[in-house]
């Protein structure tokens, strides 16, 4: 099976069981040992599904305001999560070819393979709830239709960049391409870096 199959298998695993409960207090139970790929990729995607319906619920105009503030608190503490895994990801691709040979022409690629599959989990989550509109019973069939359309350029999107990204890796297998990768050093989580939090000490 392809990286990226399995991936996405794990992704719309996570994505079913959450789903279950529907609820964004509801614990995770990951089903793989910690240590492997596919307990960071389960992981990964279940931070992301519940920062989906976070986001969603955040945009309630009717929120109270009070609640809405500690919806945002978070989601910054989601975004930084989502990073550390996305860098974990990546910390477990160098360590997968770190033994390839570098062609003396290799080339970098723009994105690392671990965002490249960030947007394959996203991308996941978009499919699964555009299929549920698709699927709505108290919608016109006009809206049906339009998400329908939208559902198919999604499904298109999943092609392509599953194609990418198993191509990438082969690179990567081949010493065609070599991975460098930037840590994201966010600022605005880091009390030493964050003018707003120093400022308050």
């Amino acid at each position: 099976m392809k990286f990226t199959e399995k991936a996405w298998e794990i992704f719309n695993q996570s994505i079913q069981d959450y789903h279950i409960q529907d609820n964004i207090f509801q614990s995770i139970n990951n089903p793989y040992p910690k240590g492997e790929i596919e307990h960071l990729l389960y992981l990964k995607n279940w931070i992301d599904t519940v920062q989906w319906h976070l986001e969603d619920i955040i945009r309630d105009e009717n929120i109270d305001p009070a609640e809405a503030l500690k919806l945002k608190r978070w989601i910054d503490k989601s975004n930084q999560e989502r990073t550390d895994r996305v860098e974990n990801l990546d910390s477990w691709f160098l360590n997968k070819y770190k033994e390839v040979k570098i062609r003396p022409d290799a080339k970098i690629n723009t994105e690392s393979p671990a965002w490249a599959i960030d947007r394959l989990s996203i991308l996941a989550l978009k499919i699964y709830h555009m299929q549920i509109e698709v699927d709505r019973k108290d919608s016109s069939i006009e809206h049906q239709e339009k998400c329908r359309a939208k559902l198919k350029i999604l499904l298109d999107q999943h092609k392509d960049l599953s194609t990418a990204i198993e191509e990438l890796l082969q690179d990567y297998q081949s010493g065609n391409k070599f991975m460098k990768v930037y840590k994201q050093m966010k600022m605005y989580n880091d009390k030493e870096l964050n003018p707003v939090l120093y400022n308050n000490k």
